[in-house]
C-alpha cells in the first residue's frame, strides 16, 4: 500500500507545484496577503500538525478524540440507518487518520469489513495511515486518493451501500463561510440519498482558551506556521527569512474565528522566482494564513442545512466545548 501511494505522490507532484504557484499569485500580489492554509500540509507540516494536536493548550483532538471513543458504535450504527449493506468511510483532509480509527474499528465490529477512502494532499500522511491500520485493523480497506479537496474536483468511485464522509477535527473551520458551503456541496453532490456527513465543529468558548490553543508556550504551533514560508523556499526557490517573520494568533469576536498571521518584523522584498513575484512588505505587514471559525448549534446547523443536509444527531463533550454532528442526503 505504500508503494502506491508512492507512486500516487510522484504523479501528484507537479499538479500540486502549479496549484502552489497560482496559489501565490493569488495571495501575495494584492493587499493584504494571504496565503490558504492548505499550503501548511507538506511532509513537515503535517509532522508539525501532529505535535500541535498532543499540546496541552490545543484541545480539539483530544476532545473530539473522546467524543468518537464514546459513542463511536452509535455514530456508525446511525450512519448505516436502516440499511443491510457495509458502510463505506470517506474522508476529507483524513491526514494520517489517527482519530479516524476508533470509528473503523467500530465499523468493523458491526460488519466484519469496512472500504476507507482517506482523500489529503499530503502523500507522506496517506501513507502512514496506510501502513498503521494495516497493522492495527486488517479488516479495513484502504483506497487513499491524494487529492486537493479544496481545489480538485472531487470524484468518489460508486459504492453499493452507504457512505458516510468524515469532515473531523474543525477543518470545515479553517474556510469562510461562503467556502464552507462550497466543499460540502462540492461533497453533497458526490453522495446519494440516505449518505451521510459526519462534521466536527469546534465551537464558541472563552477567549483566552482558544488564542492558546494557537499559540502554545513551546512554539509550536508557530513552527507550523512559519513552515508555509519555508515550503515556499524549498519548492519555489523563494527567499524568505523565517527569521525576519513572526507568528501570531488572534481572536476576531466580530467574525466568530481565530486567526493566525505571519508579521513581518521589517520592511523586506521576497524573490519566488517560480512564481515571477518580487513581494514588498512592509514593517509590520502579514500575511493571514488561517481562519478558525468556531460555531454555536445554531451555526452548524445552517452551514449543513444551506448544504444540501439534514441534521439527524448531535454528540458533544461535557463542556460542550466540541461538537460532532451526523447529518443526512
Amino acid at each position: 500500500m505504500g508503494a502506491l501511494v508512492r507512486e500516487m505522490e510522484v504523479s501528484a507532484e507537479e499538479l500540486t507545484r502549479c496549484a502552489v504557484i497560482r496559489e501565490v499569485q493569488r495571495g501575495l500580489i494584492p493587499q493584504p496577503r494571504s496565503l490558504a492554509p492548505w499550503l501548511f500540509y507538506d511532509a513537515a507540516g503535517s509532522r508539525l500538525f501532529e505535535r500541535i494536536t498532543v499540546l496541552p493548550e490545543y484541545y480539539p483532538t483530544r476532545t473530539e478524540r473522546a467524543i468518537f471513543a464514546g459513542y463511536a458504535e452509535g455514530i456508525i450504527t446511525a450512519a448505516k440507518g436502516a440499511s443491510t449493506k457495509p458502510l463505506r468511510v470517506v474522508e476529507l483532509g483524513a491526514g494520517t487518520a489517527s482519530k479516524t480509527g476508533i470509528l473503523l474499528d467500530a465499523a468493523v465490529k458491526l460488519q466484519g469489513a469496512v472500504t476507507y477512502v482517506p482523500i489529503d494532499v499530503s502523500a507522506s500522511a496517506l501513507d502512514e495511515a496506510c501502513e498503521s491500520l494495516s497493522r492495527s485493523l486488517t479488516e479495513v480497506c484502504v483506497e487513499p486518493e491524494v487529492a486537493n479537496y479544496v481545489t480538485d474536483a472531487l470524484e468518489l468511485a460508486p459504492h453499493d451501500g452507504p457512505t458516510m464522509a468524515l469532515y473531523i477535527g474543525s477543518s470545515i473551520g479553517n474556510f469562510a463561510p461562503d467556502e464552507a458551503r462550497a466543499i460540502l456541496r462540492n461533497l453533497r453532490g458526490q453522495l446519494k440519498s440516505g449518505d451521510s456527513l459526519l462534521l466536527g465543529t469546534d465551537m464558541v468558548k472563552d477567549e483566552a482558551i482558544l488564542v492558546a490553543a494557537y499559540d502554545d508556550e513551546n512554539g509550536v504551533t508557530g513552527a507550523f506556521n512559519l513552515n508555509v514560508l519555508r515550503r515556499l523556499n524549498k519548492e519555489l526557490g523563494a527567499d524568505f527569512d523565517l527569521a525576519r517573520f513572526r507568528h501570531q494568533a488572534r481572536w476576531n469576536a466580530a467574525e466568530s474565528r481565530i486567526e493566525m498571521h505571519l508579521e513581518s518584523l521589517t520592511a523586506q522584498r521576497v524573490r519566488i522566482p517560480a512564481a515571477n513575484l518580487m513581494v514588498p512588505f512592509a514593517n509590520g505587514e502579514t500575511i493571514h494564513t488561517e481562519n478558525s471559525y468556531k460555531f454555536t448549534a445554531d451555526s452548524v446547523r445552517s452551514l449543513v442545512e444551506d448544504s444540501g443536509f439534514s441534521v439527524e444527531e448531535t454528540w458533544m463533550d461535557e463542556r460542550g466545548w466540541f461538537a460532532v454532528t451526523l447529518a443526512r442526503v
